[in-house]
């Protein structure tokens, strides 16, 4: 029997994470465990624990350590509490567990992993070797890797990255994006579904949107959501505007008064919402036009329904991208142009670059080798 534990800090994560639990609590060579902190235990942001729960998953430990602010003071004091929480948890947990899973680059992450180090603890690692040029969390992802044991990739170039990072190619293993493996068994919601969920009539041409700050060039946050609610503006008029709020990065909270106080022109055309859930995420990208924004869903897994995307800024930047991605600066003109560029192509019917298959199963056989 191996005791493995499974970090997990906010609904993006833990999206990703399903399929991975799911198998590690069927396993019947492991007790599982779920640390759930960061923005799950928000209200602000959902309070997203309670999907874990209603998932059929425990949540065994909490940890709260995310301050209300999002100013780069409150983010830098908030590695420095989630590292203080966690180094006690460790002191006492450290031997319980014969792996810890992370995944991805968030700063909380990082805290929980790096307070481990002097443990000797084995971290595996979702998710690096990857880069994201305009986002502070590139830092952060490759510390993850050099503190972890198991290194799980989406891609053979992420591997070799990790490796030299780490100086090494043991125990790094390519498997493919392990999220889109929740897309093999996933029940959709069926359109009257959707709407009975959310109110949301997901047959009015739709356009899901989420954007997040960019978080390594602070001085022209203002400039980038003028021209995010500038070219919404627009896009009003032909769709309905399907947002999925901000992320807890730095001046988040600035994008999303800047959301708020649009939606106050357009309460019909505008819908927005904290957490969709796995489900309803993916049921609402198979029946929209096409996405908008700057999130990894839009490069990793929208390639799987066929759909186009823009991706706006830097903030993915230096990431792999599908022929399915057009990359646009943010500038209102820049962003309409790129929509008229989309509405005039055909349903996109390439394929995934970040489809291997059977991600979890080449997981639980390092792990359980």
């Amino acid at each position: 029997m191996k005791n493995i534990a499974v970090l997990t800090s906010s609904r993006a994560d833990y999206g990703i994470y399903k399929p991975l639990l799911k198998a590690l609590k069927e396993h019947k060579e492991c007790q599982l465990s779920v640390i759930a902190f960061g923005t799950h235990l928000s209200p602000f942001h959902g309070h997203t624990v309670n999907q874990i729960l209603e998932d059929g998953f425990s949540v065994d430990y909490r940890i709260n350590s995310l301050l209300i602010n999002d100013d780069a003071n409150s983010i830098s004091t908030a590695v420095a509490l989630t590292s203080l929480k966690f180094a006690e948890f460790w002191q006492n947990h450290a031997q319980d567990f014969d792996a810890v899973f992370c995944l991805g680059d968030r700063y909380e992450m990082f805290a929980a992993v790096t307070s481990g180090i002097p443990y000797g603890i084995k971290f595996a690692h979702l998710h690096g070797g990857e880069t994201t040029l305009g986002a502070i969390d590139n830092i952060y992802r490759h510390a993850i890797s050099l503190a972890s044991h198991w290194h799980f990739t989406a891609h053979d170039s992420f591997s070799e990255r990790i490796a030299q990072i780490i100086g090494s190619r043991d125990r790094v293993i390519t498997v493919g994006a392990l999220g889109l493996d929740n897309l093999e068994n996933l029940c959709l919601l069926s359109k009257e579904e959707f709407f009975k969920k959310w109110n949301i009539d997901i047959n009015i041409p739709s356009i899901l949107i989420t954007v997040h700050p960019e978080t390594v060039d602070i001085k022209h946050m203002e400039q980038r959501n003028d021209a995010l609610i500038n070219a919404l503006n627009q896009l009003v008029k032909k769709y309905q505007l399907i947002i999925t709020m901000p992320n807890a990065d730095t001046f988040g909270t600035e994008l999303r008064r800047r959301i708020l106080t649009f939606r106050e022109k357009y309460v019909n055309e505008l819908k927005l919402v904290e957490n969709f859930g796995t489900q309803s995420y993916f049921t609402c990208m198979k029946y929209s036009s096409f996405l908008l924004g700057n999130t990894s869903s839009g490069i990793i897994e929208a390639a799987s329904f066929q759909k186009y995307v823009i991706n706006l800024g830097d903030r993915q930047k230096g990431r792999m991208s599908g022929d399915n991605v057009v990359h646009v600066p943010f500038g209102e003109k820049l962003i309409l142009n790129a929509v008229g560029q989309i509405e005039k192509k055909q349903q996109y019917e390439g394929g995934n670059i970040y489809y291997q298959g059977g991600a979890v199963k080449k997981i639980l056989k390092e792990i359980f080798r």
